[in-house]
Protein backbone atom coordinates (compact mmCIF):
# COMPACT_ATOMS: atom_id res chain seq x y z
CA UNK A 1 0.00 0.00 0.00
CA UNK A 2 1.66 3.45 -0.83
CA UNK A 3 2.02 6.27 1.08
CA UNK A 4 -1.47 8.13 -0.02
CA UNK A 5 -3.30 5.12 -0.44
CA UNK A 6 -2.08 4.40 3.59
CA UNK A 7 -3.46 7.95 4.93
CA UNK A 8 -6.57 6.95 3.32
CA UNK A 9 -7.27 3.62 4.45
CA UNK A 10 -6.05 4.93 7.86
CA UNK A 11 -8.85 7.97 7.58
CA UNK A 12 -11.58 4.99 6.84
CA UNK A 13 -10.82 2.51 9.15
CA UNK A 14 -10.51 5.04 12.51
CA UNK A 15 -13.65 6.60 11.04
CA UNK A 16 -15.29 2.76 10.92
CA UNK A 17 -14.07 2.06 14.84
CA UNK A 18 -15.31 5.26 15.81
CA UNK A 19 -19.06 4.11 14.35
CA UNK A 20 -19.23 0.91 16.54
CA UNK A 21 -19.58 3.19 19.14
CA UNK A 22 -22.02 5.68 17.30
CA UNK A 23 -20.31 8.43 16.61
CA UNK A 24 -20.16 9.47 12.76
CA UNK A 25 -17.26 12.06 12.70
CA UNK A 26 -14.36 13.25 10.42
CA UNK A 27 -10.78 11.98 10.97
CA UNK A 28 -7.98 13.89 10.43
CA UNK A 29 -4.31 11.91 9.15
CA UNK A 30 -1.44 14.00 9.04
CA UNK A 31 2.38 12.41 8.38
CA UNK A 32 5.36 13.62 10.45
CA UNK A 33 7.96 12.29 10.13
CA UNK A 34 6.72 8.93 9.12
CA UNK A 35 4.46 8.89 11.38
CA UNK A 36 0.83 8.95 10.77
CA UNK A 37 -0.61 11.08 13.31
CA UNK A 38 -4.46 10.69 13.66
CA UNK A 39 -6.62 13.21 15.66
CA UNK A 40 -10.04 12.60 16.49
CA UNK A 41 -12.16 15.91 17.40
CA UNK A 42 -13.80 16.06 21.21
CA UNK A 43 -16.71 13.65 20.08
CA UNK A 44 -19.71 12.13 23.02
CA UNK A 45 -17.99 9.28 23.96
CA UNK A 46 -14.68 10.79 24.24
CA UNK A 47 -13.46 9.90 27.36
CA UNK A 48 -14.72 5.92 26.74
CA UNK A 49 -12.75 5.79 23.65
CA UNK A 50 -9.33 7.34 25.95
CA UNK A 51 -10.49 4.98 28.81
CA UNK A 52 -9.31 5.35 32.65
CA UNK A 53 -5.28 6.11 32.34
CA UNK A 54 -5.41 5.78 28.15
CA UNK A 55 -5.34 2.46 27.97
CA UNK A 56 -8.27 2.26 25.48
CA UNK A 57 -6.77 4.70 23.24
CA UNK A 58 -3.36 2.99 23.59
CA UNK A 59 -4.85 -0.30 22.68
CA UNK A 60 -7.06 1.88 19.26
CA UNK A 61 -3.84 2.94 18.29
CA UNK A 62 -1.99 -0.58 18.41
CA UNK A 63 -4.94 -1.87 16.92
CA UNK A 64 -4.81 0.73 14.06
CA UNK A 65 -0.70 0.06 13.85
CA UNK A 66 -1.09 -3.96 13.96
CA UNK A 67 -3.60 -3.68 10.64
CA UNK A 68 -1.43 -0.99 8.96
CA UNK A 69 1.70 -3.38 9.70
CA UNK A 70 -0.39 -6.44 8.64
CA UNK A 71 -1.34 -4.50 5.07
CA UNK A 72 2.47 -3.94 4.55
CA UNK A 73 0.72 -0.12 4.40
CA UNK A 74 4.04 2.45 3.56
CA UNK A 75 3.51 3.77 7.00
CA UNK A 76 3.23 1.71 10.36
CA UNK A 77 3.71 3.97 13.00
CA UNK A 78 0.58 5.71 13.98
CA UNK A 79 -0.07 8.17 17.06
CA UNK A 80 -3.82 8.28 17.85
CA UNK A 81 -4.95 11.55 19.88
CA UNK A 82 -8.34 11.97 20.91
CA UNK A 83 -10.01 15.47 21.75
CA UNK A 84 -6.61 16.56 22.56
CA UNK A 85 -5.70 14.48 24.96
CA UNK A 86 -2.00 13.09 24.61
CA UNK A 87 -1.27 17.12 23.37
CA UNK A 88 -2.60 18.60 27.10
CA UNK A 89 -0.88 15.85 29.08
CA UNK A 90 2.16 16.31 26.80
CA UNK A 91 1.99 20.41 27.68
CA UNK A 92 1.36 19.06 31.34
CA UNK A 93 4.60 16.58 31.75
CA UNK A 94 6.53 19.22 29.92
CA UNK A 95 5.78 21.70 32.48
CA UNK A 96 6.40 19.58 34.98
CA UNK A 97 9.89 18.55 33.84
CA UNK A 98 10.72 22.43 33.57
CA UNK A 99 9.99 22.24 37.57
CA UNK A 100 12.50 18.94 38.27
CA UNK A 101 14.97 20.68 35.87
CA UNK A 102 15.39 23.78 38.15
CA UNK A 103 15.26 21.94 41.28
CA UNK A 104 17.91 19.80 39.61
CA UNK A 105 19.96 22.66 38.70
CA UNK A 106 19.26 24.29 42.49
CA UNK A 107 20.31 21.33 44.51
CA UNK A 108 22.45 19.54 42.31
CA UNK A 109 20.81 15.94 42.90
CA UNK A 110 19.65 13.77 40.19
CA UNK A 111 16.12 12.95 39.76
CA UNK A 112 14.94 9.68 38.94
CA UNK A 113 10.72 8.96 37.23
CA UNK A 114 8.94 5.72 36.51
CA UNK A 115 7.67 7.00 33.53
CA UNK A 116 6.19 5.54 29.74
CA UNK A 117 7.91 5.39 26.42
CA UNK A 118 6.15 8.56 25.25
CA UNK A 119 6.26 10.31 28.80
CA UNK A 120 9.95 9.63 28.64
CA UNK A 121 10.74 11.13 25.04
CA UNK A 122 8.83 14.22 26.33
CA UNK A 123 11.62 14.51 28.96
CA UNK A 124 14.22 14.01 26.84
CA UNK A 125 13.32 16.63 24.66
CA UNK A 126 12.17 19.11 26.88
CA UNK A 127 15.84 18.33 29.21
CA UNK A 128 17.34 18.97 25.88
CA UNK A 129 17.16 22.43 26.37
CA UNK A 130 19.00 22.63 29.23
CA UNK A 131 23.12 22.62 28.24
CA UNK A 132 23.81 22.19 32.25
CA UNK A 133 21.62 18.98 33.02
CA UNK A 134 21.35 15.23 30.86
CA UNK A 135 19.41 12.86 30.92
CA UNK A 136 19.30 8.95 30.41
CA UNK A 137 16.95 5.81 30.66
CA UNK A 138 17.32 2.87 32.92
CA UNK A 139 16.12 -0.69 33.44
CA UNK A 140 13.80 -2.70 30.85
CA UNK A 141 10.04 -3.00 29.78
CA UNK A 142 8.06 -1.32 32.51
CA UNK A 143 10.66 -1.09 34.85
CA UNK A 144 12.25 1.60 32.96
CA UNK A 145 13.35 5.12 34.55
CA UNK A 146 14.86 8.65 33.61
CA UNK A 147 16.64 10.54 35.36
CA UNK A 148 17.26 14.10 35.01
CA UNK A 149 20.83 15.09 36.04
CA UNK A 150 23.38 17.50 36.88
CA UNK A 151 26.79 17.56 34.44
Amino acid sequence: MDKDATVAFVEKYTADILSFFGENVDVNVSVRDDVLEVSVPSIGSSSLLIGRNADTLRSLQFILSTVLRNKDAAYQRVNLDIADYKKQRAERLASKVHEWVKQVQETGVARTESLNPADRRIVHHVASEYSDVKTYSEGEGRDRTITIAPL
